[in-house]
This record gives structure tokens, sequence and C-alpha cells, in this order.
């Protein structure tokens, strides 16, 4: 185990680039997605015809209503877009791109002899869409800038920006205003918008936002947008089009950056295939780790573009949306959805983008509250619940709809409790976490029913979006133990000895725990009825195996075994997301070649007329995925379960390679996160490792299992390790780099 081994230290362009060789036909497949958090847009890359279509991530209808059978959820709406039209272009060697490294979307094709070129990105710094138009000859860009609105608005001059506002018919109001400035050639305004003749540059800056605010107490609503889009306006125009992008892209790295990945060199004739093709030729030929490396990272720039410190988190759609009906509302669905989108946050390095998810959670709890006790007295009149839960589909303005979903709010909760065991910050633990924890364990020893034998079972349950509603569902029960797990754990961190963690303790061990049924499989539900030739999409009742911990082959290898059985019955189908969970579901087996496997299926090219949810999820040809239709999620849970495939740490030690397919035998990968404030580098060959280093954040104990004994080195100092079984252990300090090597 050589320490020269070399790690991947930053990510090739080359290799993480989308290419086509045509324009965007189609918004939901093909167009390319660009993002700052709470701007987005989709480039279609249109000759003569360029069609920006954007949006802006808090514009939804509906309103907070709290009466029991009065649902108001509403919708995510679309903003606007922009059309860019050009007089008498003809495209010939034309490429769209979108480069993942830098955040950049570009066009180049040539016409009449002349090299035309587009540059889009979506500024955080900035605040703006930044878009610029070139030709290698001077003078020949001619044609008409339009900006439209997605609600029936008029478009208006103000001195000489294109402007759309309006007001939703829940009273929130909006503005987007676009300013253009042309570069030689005249500019001016016309019946289509804006007019430029015989231009050699043009550059389009686009701001939008509206008066939502994240704030219960002020229903939902702040300051009119008008000055905060014009200073971002005025502020990006003051800047060169290159300081702009500079900074854009400098913004961007500093969280892109952080993990480096290489799954091994892909054949030429596929790599040098535009994105489209390779999908195609993936689906035929089992050789093309690059694109693996390429799907990956492209979750981690859809959470960075669509999931920044400040905003919205990423809803069904992350923040691209083209109807003002979406799909599901484009909400936040709390049975998996929203909690799949933040799997990747943490292990790859994001901490900062699972923020918006948190943030939006802590301040609907109120809401929650005020839901629960509703719908507890429409129950049982006069009867009171502590804590909170919700139902399953929900908005940012406090609308509330579909069947309760009791656990999500224990589900909710594991996303606080995983904050803090990646990044290990126990002021966050102690002052946002433990009182979260505390309530909802509240919440849930008012709700779980004894049996005369004086074990727990919660009641009235449902294993999502399949059975009955009835008593002792599994899926309930996980997720109550994982809550009832985090909370004892943040009780002994912060060290809370009161007698409420012994209340905890022992609803812990009277809860009706994971049962191995007539077939050998994990059941789904209190009674043994599990059907072996059932395929539905949702394998709720594994959720104990991931995102939960509490089986494990390692530690409850008959109860794995059985959420083996289970799995393999449902077998390899399904919708996109749910391709995307199996796949961790068989890394956390720690069966590499099935989780490549299922990985594959959900990498499958689907067009968008496929509709059947258990058997046609896969991927479009813009890399989104395809639940179908377009759900984000699957491109979330796919950027997770790689990273499962290549580190764990759920069972207290840090699990190197713990699925790595017989696919990648040779690779790399940096930066990515373990529990306990550790970031790991790992590179391999021949399918083992060969060099691993250990960063650690905090002091305190790290622990590596390994199949061999190992020694662990830091500065060329040896230090002292204890063994037990597999696991290796030492005291790390912060600051301090591990590297791990085969003892001698």
């Amino acid at each position: 185990m050589p320490t020269q081994t070399k790690i991947s230290t930053q990510n090739d362009s080359a290799h993480f680039t989308l290419t086509y060789d045509k324009p965007a036909a189609d918004w939901e497949t093909e167009a390319l997605p660009i993002g700052n958090g709470r701007l987005g847009a989709m480039i279609f890359g249109g000759v003569p015809c360029d069609r920006i279509q954007f949006n802006e991530n808090t514009l939804w209808t509906g309103t907070e209503v709290c009466a029991q059978k009065s649902p108001d959820l509403g919708a995510y709406q679309a903003f606007g877009d922009i059309f860019v039209t050009f007089s008498d272009h003809v495209p010939t060697r034309y490429r769209r791109s979108l480069d993942i490294t830098r955040s950049l979307a570009d066009v180049e094709y040539v016409s009449g002899g002349v090299t035309f070129t587009r540059e889009y990105f979506a500024s955080a710094p900035g605040q703006v869409i930044a878009c610029r138009y070139r030709a290698s000859k001077r003078g020949s860009l001619t044609g008409t800038i339009q900006l439209t609105g997605a609600h029936g608005e008029t478009t208006t001059f103000d001195s000489d920006e294109l402007v759309l506002a309006g007001a939703l018919p829940n009273g929130q109001q909006y503005e987007a205003r676009l300013r253009v400035i042309a570069s030689t050639g005249t500019l001016f305004k016309s019946s289509a918008g804006l007019t430029f003749e015989a231009c050699d540059e043009l550059v389009l800056l686009l701001a939008a936002g509206t008066d939502y605010a994240l704030d219960y107490d002020k229903n939902w609503t702040g300051e009119h947008p008008h000055e905060a889009v014009a200073a971002a306006l005025e502020d990006a125009w003051a800047m060169s089009f290159g300081e702009l992008r500079a900074a854009h892209v400098a913004d961007y790295r500093s969280l892109f950056d952080r993990v480096a990945i290489d799954l091994g060199t892909s054949p030429p004739e596929h790599s040098a295939s535009p994105t489209d093709q390779r999908l195609r030729e993936f689906a035929d030929f089992d050789s093309d780790p690059e694109l693996c490396a390429l799907y990956f990272q492209f979750g981690r720039y859809l959470l960075i573009s669509s999931s920044r410190s400040g905003n919205l988190p990423a809803n069904l759609q992350g923040l691209w949306n083209d109807s003002n009906t979406p799909p599901w509302q484009s909400d936040y669905h709390s049975n998996i959805n929203i909690q799949m989108n933040y799997w990747p946050a943490e292990v790859t390095n994001l901490s900062e983008c699972h923020v918006p998810m948190l943030d939006l959670i802590r301040v609907q709890v109120p809401v929650f509250r005020k839901h629960t006790q509703v719908e507890a007295q429409f129950q049982k009149p006069g009867r009171d619940v502590r804590g909170w839960t919700l139902r399953t589909e929900t908005s940012p303005r406090g609308g509330h709809t579909f069947v309760w979903n009791k656990p999500a709010n224990a589900w909710y909760c594991q996303h606080f409790f995983e904050h803090y065991a990646f990044t290990g910050d126990k002021a966050y633990l102690a002052d946002v976490a433990y009182p979260l924890l505390k309530e909802t364990v509240e919440f849930w020893e008012d709700q779980l029913k004894p049996l005369p034998d004086g074990s727990l079972v919660a009641p009235d349950g449902w294993s999502p979006e399949h059975g009955p509603t009835e008593d002792g569902v599994s899926y309930d029960h996980q997720i109550i133990w994982d809550l009832l797990t985090n909370y004892i754990e943040a009780c002994d961190t912060l060290e809370v000895y009161s007698d409420y963690r012994a209340v905890a303790l022992s609803m812990r061990d009277r809860l009706i725990g994971p049962k191995i049924g007539k077939w050998g499989q994990l059941q789904e539900w209190l009674d043994d009825r599990d059907d072996p030739d059932d395929k539905h999409r949702h394998v709720s009742h594994l959720f104990a195996v991931y995102p939960g911990r509490q089986i494990s082959p390692s530690l409850t290898p008959d109860l794995a075994a059985a959420a083996r059985k289970s799995l393999e019955a449902r077998g390899d189908g399904g919708t996109g997301w749910s391709r995307a969970w199996k796949t961790s579901f068989w890394a956390r087996f720690g069966d590499g070649d099935h989780a490549y496997l299922l990985l594959r299926n959900l990498m499958t090219p689907v067009n968008a007329e496929s509709v059947d949810y258990e058997n046609r999820g896969g991927t479009y040809a813009n890399l989104f995925d395809a639940h179908p239709p377009f759900q984000i999620d699957g491109n979330f849970g796919a950027t997770a379960a790689i990273a499962e495939m290549l580190i764990q740490s759920q069972t207290g030690a840090i699990n190197l390679l713990p699925a790595l397919p017989s696919a990648w035998p040779t690779g790399s990968v940096r930066g990515l996160k373990a529990r306990g404030g550790f970031t790991v580098d790992i590179a391999w060959q021949d399918g083992r490792v060969t060099h691993a280093a250990v960063h650690a954040k905090l002091d305190g104990p790290c622990r590596i299992a390994s199949s061999i004994a190992i020694d662990i080195a830091t500065n060329g100092v040896k230090v002292a390790t204890q063994r037990d079984g597999n696991v290796t252990e030492w005291m790390a300090e912060a600051g301090g780099i591990y590297y791990v090597t085969p003892q001698k």
C-alpha cells in the first residue's frame, strides 16, 4: 500500500463536461440547467432562436391553510423566458456543452463562415444570470431580444431595461429585469422588445426576485423585490463580463472542487461521443467509467446549483420548472423525496448545501405543530399532543396536504443529526438539533401504543406508497428507532444524562424491531404477509439498511440477509429514484457489482413519453433523472449511492471501498466525508486500496474497518492504535493527516 500512489487532485473539465451536437428541442430531456441556488435557467442553445427559460425558487402559489379539510398546497411556478433571435443563422459544426467543473454552459457554431459563441452562467456572488454572445467577424450580430413572463404579464421598458412584474393570486409579488449591453453596433427598443444591429458582442444580465420571506411570523412575506432586483443588476453591470464570470467560477469551485473522482479511463470511442450518445452506448456496453464519474459529479453540480445557504431547498425538480402546474406541484415530498435530495450533501462534502433543507424545516415547525393539533382535535376533540408531524406534500408557504406521514418528523430529525455527525459541530447539536430531537421523541412517546406483552407499536401507519393503514408498520418502527438512537447519542455527546434519556432508551428497547418472515424476508408489516412477487417501486421497509443504520451485514447479519431477500424479490426495476435507493441498499450490503447493475439501470436512456412508473425509470439525454417525468431526487440519490460504494461510516468505523464494483478496478477519490468530522482520500488498483489518507477536523477517536491489520502514521511517525476484531482505532488530533498502510 505505497503512500506515493497518486490521488486525483482536480476534476479535469474535459472529463466533466456534458456535450451535444445539436440544440435542445425539449425542455425536460435536452435543455441544460444552470443555477445559483435561487435563480436558475434551462439553456436550449437554439439557432436561429435561443431560448433561456428561467426560474426563481420562491415563486409559489398557495397559502398556509390550517383547516383540516381545506389544504391549499399551491405549486412552484415558472417565471419567464428570454428569446434571442438572430437573422439568417444556419448552423454547421454545432456544439453545446455544460462544464460542471466551472458551472458554465457554452454554445459554438459556424454560420456563413462566421464562428458564433455563447456563454451562460448563474452567479451566486452576483445574483444574476449572465449570457454573452460573440462573433468572430465584427458586426455579425443582428436580431431581437424578448423577455416574456409565464403568467400573461405585459413586458415594459424602464430606461433601457426590459421589465416584467406582477402578483400571483395569493398576493405574492415578483419582478424580473433584463439589461442588455451591446459592443459597437446599435441597440434600440422595438415592438419585438429590443433590436440589435451589426454588434460585435452582446451581454445579457437578468435579475429576478419575489417578496417571499422565510418567516412564518410575517406570513412568508417580505419586502417588494424591486430594490433588490435593481441593485443586483446595477452591481453586475458595474463589472466586466470577465470579472463577473471569474467571481462566479471561484465561488462555485470553492464547493465543487472539494471532491475529485477518477473511476478509471473509458475507451476513446465512448469518451469522445456526445453525452446523449454515450448514454445509449452505455446501455449496451459495460465500459464507460468516466461517464459514471460524470454522473456522480453532475449530482453535486445540481445540488450546488439548486441549494445554497439563505435560499429555499431543492424541490422535486430542484430549481428548474417550465410549468405552472408541474408534476406533484414540484413540492417537498416528505416520504422520501426531499430526504433523498440531501443524501449526498454531507458525504460529498457539501454540508453548506444541506442547510436550506434544515432551515426550511426549522421555520415550518410552528406550522407543523398547528396542523398536528388541528388533526388531533379533529380525531378526538379535547385531545392535546406534544410535538409535531406533517403530511406527505408540503410547500414553502405552509401548504400541507395528502396523507399524513407521521414518521416524517423523525426522518427529518435524522438530517439534523447527520449534519452534526459529519461536521462534529457540537454547538449546532446543542442549539438546533437536540431540541428538535427531544420534541419529536415526546411526540412518539404520546403516540406509541403498548401491546399486552409491554412492547410498543406505532399506530395507524402506512408503508409509502404501499399497503393499508394499520399498526406496527416496519417503516414507522425503523424510523422511530433511528430517532431514539440519535436522541440517546445526542444526550451522551452533550452529557445530558436526564431522566428523559432513560425514557427514550426504554421506548427503544420496547419498540418492536425488524422481523424475519416465512420466506426469509424482512417483513414490511407486523403480520407476515409479504408477497414475494410484489415488484412495487417503494421499498420503504428497508429504511433500516439505508439511510438508517439499524441493519448491517457486520452488526446484524441475519436481519441483513432478510433485507437482502426482500430486495431481491422486489427486483432491479423501478422508477429513477427507486433505482437510486436500491443502489444504496446493495452498497450497504457490500455487493458492489449488484450496486453497479442498479446504477446502470438508473442510467438507462429513456424518452419523455415513458410513463411506466414501475419499470421505466432512467436518465434523459441531459442527465436529468426520469421518474418519469423528471424528478431530481434520482440524480441526488445516484450521487449518494456512488459515495456509499466508495466509503461508509454508519457503523461507527470508516470502511474504505466497501462495495467497489469490478467495473472500476483502478481509480481514486479525494475529499469524501465520514462521520466524526473526517475527510478521506482513497486510491485503488486491481480492486485493492493502494493509498488512504484520513484528515481529522476534530480531536477524538477514529476507527477504520479492514479485513487485514493496518498501521496508522502521521508526519512519518507511527501512531499508537488498538484493534478490536476488524476495527483499528486511534486518537486523532484536529488538523492531523493520517496515512493507512498494511501492518508489516
